[in-house]
């Protein structure tokens, strides 16, 4: 396939405009490893090791099997009470970029800068992406209406034309990819990139129950719901028959202490805990609490292959 040259290309040094998302309990060291192989990149999120013992022992898998870039996601918000600790060990082990999420990235740039570590950072509207410009980052990740996990409230197509029109970061487009058609739709629209997770579901390289990967399989974009029961914020799940049973509304007393000023931020923390723990228990374990975390591009999914066929398959015209 021939390479393709745009301003993410250039800024990592990769053959194609597409970096595999990091996903939530998902994404490991060997789909990274068989990303860079495959002319793209890819990330994890830091929190996908619980220790950093852990984590470094990831980083130096990866720096062992490739010498190409890649990244880690970290969350930047007060949940997150590992972060200093996880940037550091980033900043120490130079990784090639950081993608931001929930919350301030001004820590992380002003210690990425001195060492030309890139940060991306999430963005759902102009407001954060004006934000995180004046910060200094180094690109913008759009997320929009149809991204996994934790969407943003507004489409590809809109969200590219807002950014690209006030923003003169580079803007990568995070949501609604599962084919080179709209792929190629997201850098016609002035993304110079995509964000692509939901599709590396199943992978042979993934670390999730072959019962997940198949769900992927056989549900598609129509099933795909969003529930604020995991963290408190909107996040998107295949609507399986335990969704279904449970609901996708925080129930009345949840809301109630969501409103409290004084009580929250705890809410929400417990909240999220709570959430964590049943997507883990869904990912890697047998259990009829089927809480899959996935986007609407796993209607592009048929079948169960490694992460270089993915990418083959993504790129192919």
């Amino acid at each position: 396939m021939e390479k393709m040259k745009t301003a993410l290309t250039e800024m990592l040094g990769i053959d194609y405009p597409v970096i595999m998302a990091p996903m939530f309990l998902v994404s490991n060291a060997k789909m990274v490893i068989e990303a860079c192989k495959a002319g793209i990149t890819g990330a994890i999120p830091a929190l996908n090791y619980r220790t950093d013992k852990e984590f470094r022992a990831g980083l130096d898998e990866i720096k062992a099997a490739t010498d190409k870039p890649f990244g880690i996601n970290l969350i930047c918000n007060k949940s997150n009470i590992r972060m200093e600790e996880q940037l550091a060990t980033c900043v120490e082990y130079r990784v090639g970029f950081i993608l931001t999420s929930l919350g301030s990235p001004e820590k992380v740039i002003a210690a990425c800068k001195p060492h030309g570590i890139k940060v991306f950072c999430d963005v759902i509207d102009l407001d954060y992406a004006l934000k995180v410009e004046a910060l200094g980052a180094d690109a913008l990740i759009a997320v929009n209406n149809q991204a996994g996990g934790h969407a943003g409230n507004i489409s590809p197509k809109d969200l590219i034309t807002l950014l690209t029109k006030n923003c003169k970061l580079p803007v990568i487009s995070a949501g609604g990819v599962g084919n080179r058609k709209q792929l190629d739709e997201m850098m016609s629209r002035g993304a110079c990139g995509v964000s692509v997770g939901s599709i590396f579901i199943a992978s042979d390289e993934a670390p999730v129950t072959q019962d997940y990967k198949n769900a992927c399989v056989s549900y598609g974009a129509k099933d795909i719901v969003m529930t604020t029961k995991l963290s408190g914020s909107r996040c998107t799940v295949i609507n399986t028959d335990y969704v279904k049973e449970v609901g996708t509304e925080q129930n009345w007393l949840e809301k109630i202490l969501n409103k409290n000023k004084h009580l929250k931020k705890w809410t929400k923390m417990i909240t999220f805990y709570k959430g964590m723990k049943l997507l883990e228990k869904a990912a890697f374990t047998a259990s009829y609490q089927t809480m899959w975390c996935a986007g609407p591009s796993i209607e592009f999914v048929s079948e169960i292959r490694p992460v270089k066929k993915i990418v083959e398959d993504l790129l192919k015209p």
